[in-house]
């Protein structure tokens, strides 16, 4: 028997969502400094995770949500484990690049380990966020729940990771440029992509025919049934 998904576009969502929050969490390797921010390579592109979370909370609610954020919690430390095995393999004798494997790839465990919890910590509390002042606002000004939501969850996620995975290592002048720098350009990505989150939030809300609110929903985190 074939069960029919109600919601067309909702794997798509969840793979872009996944797929942003993967390459950030390569991409964060490099540190760049443009202008007067600091921040790693990964800044680039993970605010759109949040915006992709804030879609799925405002669409299809907290409990579908959830299911995407472990979703991208299990890809994400599936990834970690293949690049730690991958580096701890012996190379070829005649392939010269394990140097520059490790230097990118390889992964500490203090990183990871504040890679996972911001992330954990930051999206639930984006999602939480989001889902509560939708019901608070009765579904108007959805521009104060994106922007609200991010706040909160950025802030949760980027003071976690700095201090998790930089505290002790950097001095104290970086650490706070970092986090800085990192949370003013996380939010001002969301507030600058708010048009685009209408946009696609409108369109979905149509096609798929779901505007969801959370009255009764359970909020535990680690409750994996929508």
């Amino acid at each position: 028997m074939t069960v029919r998904n109600p919601y067309g576009w909702f794997p798509v969502v969840t793979g872009a969502f996944v797929a942003v929050l993967l390459i950030s969490n390569v991409a964060s390797s490099k540190i760049l400094l443009l202008g007067p921010f600091t921040f790693d390579g990964g800044t680039i592109l993970f605010p759109l995770s949040y915006i992709f979370g804030d879609i799925l909370t405002e669409v299809y609610g907290y409990a579908r949500s959830r299911i995407v954020i472990w979703t991208g919690f299990g890809a994400a430390v599936l990834m970690s484990l293949v690049f730690a095995i991958v580096g701890t393999l012996p190379p070829a004798p005649d392939w010269p690049n394990q140097a520059a494997y490790e230097a990118i790839l390889g992964l500490t465990p203090r990183i990871v380990l504040a890679s996972l919890i911001a992330y954990f910590a930051g999206e639930f509390s984006n999602s939480f966020t989001l889902a509560k002042m939708k019901i608070f606002t009765k579904g108007k000004w959805l521009w104060s729940r994106t922007i609200g939501s991010t706040l909160v969850g950025e802030g949760v996620d980027t003071a976690l990771f700095v201090l998790i995975a930089f505290f002790g290592v950097f001095d104290t002048a970086l650490l706070i440029a970092v986090l800085a720098s990192n949370y003013v350009f996380k939010v001002g990505v969301e507030v600058l992509f708010t048009p685009i989150t209408y946009w696609v939030v409108n369109i979905l809300k149509r096609v798929e025919r779901e505007d969801y609110y959370d009255y009764t929903t359970d909020f535990n985190p680690f409750k994996l049934q929508a």
